[in-house]
């Protein structure tokens, strides 16, 4: 999960290469260490952040740009201002040569040149942060604005990143709630992520739960157990059909309609027969498809990056109407898509929340991370949303173009500012 950031773990067999700081879900298994630590695939991770994040550009500071011909300028002026006034100015020449060039000075003072970004900034932050968008620094802000390309995770950010149970289905002689209460009285031995929500679906229904005796956990397959007097087998397709169970060609077809739509299905037999299936999918958050509604009509073009497979990937992106889709991706795969988007002359911003997505949030213009993602995603990205929520992309970008605007009206009012007094502190009424 830590490096493909889906919620579903991958079943491991003898032989199998398994990955440093991850979580073994059931069982005890031996292994062998073969790399060790800057070796390890999550130091190389950390290393690919790392070197994500020198190889920006630093901004450019207009402001401190202009001062650095500003401020010569304005003493030049009050120089040529002293000497016109000392040779043809009237008596007395010193003192009117004085006070025009010291007034020079002093209307010039370059304060408001000074504070046009700084106090935009501020004010912009602040706004942010009463939106639960917490910007880290102000070359998040400007890099904002030249924003073309918006990349974005799908578990935990484009979905809710817990699976949840979406469907049951049954059969004759069999209702939701017996269903239920069957399969969650066995799944609450297990410790797989699709048990401990269909326990979860049937507490949250107050559903009794039956004690359950000679519980098994078979890797990959299912669980079984009897729950009262009943024997209860709970799992995919194939474990079902392992044991000597038929399964109707009715379900099949239901849950092949079950699958086109992103979702696991669970069978579940009891006493040798199928008594019907759970579907269980990631739900797509509810804020999602009027974010990514609204990141069209800013003109940006969204991309889905995922380490989940295509079947399901394609089906979160065609519910978003999202139309360009990478699915099966390592977190380098996702580095290596922003580099290329970025080479092409793409401004990217990246969206994630897992450790997976760390690279490709260091990578892009503007990291932006999940508030409910790992402390890694947090670290690399340049904009962080506090609620997890993808509205939040579309206030910052709003949000940015807002500040920016302002900071360039205080320069231009600056300037103006200056061009007109100038000329008048020097004497030229």
């Amino acid at each position: 999960s830590m490096i493909s950031g889906e919620a579903v773990p991958a079943a491991k067999i003898q032989g199998d290469q398994v990955i440093g700081a991850t979580v073994n879900q059931t069982g005890i298994f031996l292994m062998r260490a073969e790399k060790i630590g800057a070796e390890t695939l999550l130091s190389q991770i950390v290393k690919m952040v790392v070197d994500a994040q020198r190889s920006r550009a630093p901004i450019q500071k207009l402001v401190d740009q202009v001062s650095g011909y500003f401020v010569p300028a304005v003493l030049g002026c009050a120089i040529a201002a002293f000497i016109i006034w000392f040779i043809f100015g009237p008596a007395p020449t010193l003192a009117y040569a004085l006070i025009s060039a010291i007034s020079v000075l002093i209307i010039a003072c370059p304060c408001a040149l000074g504070l046009a970004m700084p106090m935009s900034i501020m004010v912009g932050v602040g706004i942010g942060a009463q939106s639960g968008i917490l910007i880290k620094n102000a070359e998040a802000i400007q890099k904002c604005e030249k924003v073309t390309h918006i990349l974005t995770d799908k578990t935990g950010t484009l979905t809710a990143g817990r699976p949840q149970v979406t469907d049951i289905i049954t059969v004759s002689g069999w209702d939701n709630k017996s269903l239920l209460s069957i399969a969650a009285s066995i799944e609450q031995s297990s410790e797989h992520p699709l048990a401990r929500c269909v326990v979860d679906y049937a507490n949250e229904k107050n559903y009794e739960l039956a004690p359950v005796d000679g519980f098994q956990s078979i890797t990959g397959g299912g669980v079984k157990g009897k729950a009262g007097a009943k024997s209860v087998l709970l799992g995919k397709q194939k474990f079902i059909q392992d044991n000597g169970i038929s399964l109707p060609e009715e379900l099949k077809k239901k849950s092949d309609d079950l699958q086109e739509k992103a979702q696991t299905v669970v069978w579940i037999a009891v006493n040798g027969q199928i008594v019907g299936m759970l579907g269980i999918s990631d739900p797509i958050k509810k804020t999602t498809p009027d974010a990514i509604r609204a990141l069209y009509k800013m003109g940006l073009k969204v991309v889905m990056l995922t380490g989940d497979n295509e079947k399901t990937a394609k089906a979160i992106a065609k519910e978003l109407g999202i139309i360009e889709v990478y699915a099966g991706l390592e977190p380098k795969d996702k580095q290596e898509i922003v580099k290329k988007l970025r080479g092409e002359g793409a401004k990217v911003m990246m969206a994630g929340d897992g450790i997976n997505d760390a690279p490709a949030l260091a990578e892009a213009d503007v990291g932006v991370a999940m508030g409910t993602g790992t402390d890694v995603a947090i670290e690399s990205a340049g904009i962080i949303l506090v609620k997890g929520d993808l509205n939040g992309i579309v206030k910052a970008l709003r949000l940015s173009r807002g500040v920016m605007r302002n900071i360039r009206q205080n320069l231009f009012f600056a300037f103006i500012y200056n061009a007109l007094g100038v000329p008048v502190a020097a004497g030229v009424l």
